[in-house]
């Protein structure tokens, strides 16, 4: 049976392709997730992905993982700035958890440098668009002993 991974995109990703292409490129927020279900079946994860705008609801997300979920890859977007909320409910998850930026927040403007999701995320990739996505599916992989 495939290991269950919980993808997890924050607000406005659902505007990706359209909403500021020079910083997010053109892939849709399908084009992210067809690409990695790709990279995690063979690697013996089954991808369930969620995209919401409210806080709240990507909580309920979260704690929904509980016992349920081998792992969390998580995009908040502007929520990694601000929400102690996510970071509370992430922290009481018991997989890993890796925090996936499409851009480089370190890169863009100073508000945006610090993250409340990191200290409860076992690591984060940033910068890299798409591959980071795939990045991140590869190290859950490594992390759940399905690779080496």
């Amino acid at each position: 049976m495939a290991s269950r991974i919980l993808v997890v995109h924050g607000p406005n990703l659902n505007l990706l392709g359209e909403r500021e292409p020079e910083i997010y490129g053109r892939a849709t927020l399908a084009d992210y997730v067809t690409h990695a279900r790709a990279i995690a079946a063979p690697l013996g994860m089954d991808i369930e992905d969620h995209q919401s705008n409210h806080e709240g609801e990507l909580i309920d997300l979260i704690h929904n993982a509980r016992g349920r979920t081998a792992g969390i890859i998580i995009n908040p977007g502007a929520f990694t700035h601000s929400s102690w909320a996510i970071h509370d409910a992430l922290a009481a998850y018991e997989g890993h958890v890796i925090e996936v930026h499409i851009s480089n927040p370190d890169a863009r403007e100073p508000w945006r440098r610090t993250s409340v999701v990191a200290p409860v995320a076992t690591g984060s990739i940033s910068g890299l668009g798409i591959h980071g996505y795939e990045m991140a599916v590869r190290a859950m992989a490594r992390l759940l002993g399905l690779t080496e």
